[in-house]
C-alpha cells in the first residue's frame, strides 16, 4: 500500500511538471505559427495497468502505448475500464495490416498514430467500417512521415505524405510536410494535428509546431526492456 502512494504522489507530481513545461513552450511559439494548441499523451509502455489509473485519477486523459498485445491487455483490464472510462488511447508503434483488427477492437481507441502507407491505411478504412458501423466519428489516424530517411524508423518519405494523405524527427522537416499539405489540400491549419516530441525534446517541438507531444520516462520513469515486459 505505502509503495503505491508513494508512486501515485510521483506521477501526479511529474504530470503536474510536464504540463506546466507544455504551457510555458506553448505561450512562448511564436504566433506566426497557426497550430493547435498541443496536448500530452503519456506514453504507458511496459508500464502496468495500475499506474495508468493512476495518471487518469491525476487528470490525464490520452495514452499512448507502441505494441499491439499490450495495448489489447490494458485496454481490457477490468479496474481500468472501470476506473477510465473516458480514457483516449493512442497506438503509436508500428502497426502491420494483420493487427489492425486487434487495434480498431480495443475500447477508448482514439488515435492510430503511425499511418505509414497507403496499403494500412486502406486496411484500416476497411476494418473501420465492419466493426465501428455505431460509431458516430471517424477514427483519427496521422500520418508517419520518417524525415531523417532512416531505414530503422518506420514512416514513408516526406515527397510521399501528401498523396497518402489524400488517400486517407526532423522537426522542420516535418512542419515543411504539414505546410505542404495545408497549402495543397486548402486545410484549416488548426485541423491538422502534429505530433513530435517526447521526453527529451517536447519543448523544442512545441516551440516547432507540435500539437501532440507524447512522454512516458518524464511521467512514469524508466521504462522496463521490452524482452522484460509483458
Amino acid at each position: 500500500m505505502f509503495r503505491k502512494v508513494m508512486s501515485e504522489v510521483d506521477i501526479k507530481q511529474n504530470l503536474k511538471l510536464v504540463v506546466g513545461k507544455i504551457e510555458e513552450a506553448f505561450r512562448k511559439r511564436s504566433p506566426s505559427l497557426q497550430t493547435e494548441k498541443p496536448y500530452l499523451v503519456a506514453v504507458s509502455k511496459t508500464k502496468p495497468a495500475e499506474l495508468v489509473v493512476e495518471a487518469y485519477s491525476a487528470g490525464q486523459r490520452h495514452f499512448g502505448e507502441n505494441y499491439v498485445q499490450e495495448l489489447v491487455e490494458k485496454s481490457h483490464n477490468p479496474e481500468l475500464l472501470e476506473k477510465c472510462k473516458d480514457i483516449k488511447w493512442h497506438f503509436i508503434g508500428h502497426l502491420q495490416s494483420n493487427k489492425v483488427n486487434k487495434v480498431l477492437a480495443v475500447p477508448g481507441l482514439y488515435m492510430i498514430e503511425t499511418v505509414d502507407s497507403v496499403n494500412l491505411a486502406t486496411a484500416i478504412n476497411k476494418a473501420w467500417e465492419k466493426f465501428r458501423k455505431e460509431e458516430t466519428e471517424n477514427l483519427k489516424v496521422l500520418v508517419q512521415v520518417n524525415t531523417s530517411a532512416e531505414d530503422v524508423k518506420s514512416g514513408i518519405d516526406p515527397k510521399e505524405a501528401i498523396n497518402l494523405y489524400k488517400t486517407y524527427e526532423d522537426f522542420i522537416a516535418l512542419m515543411q510536410c504539414y505546410d505542404e499539405i495545408v497549402k495543397e489540400l486548402q486545410l484549416n491549419p488548426r485541423e491538422l494535428h502534429v505530433s513530435m516530441g517526447m521526453s527529451n525534446d517536447y519543448e523544442h517541438a512545441i516551440a516547432a509546431g507540435s500539437t501532440i507531444v507524447r512522454v512516458g520516462t518524464s511521467i512514469f520513469g524508466a521504462r522496463t526492456p521490452k524482452s522484460d515486459a509483458k
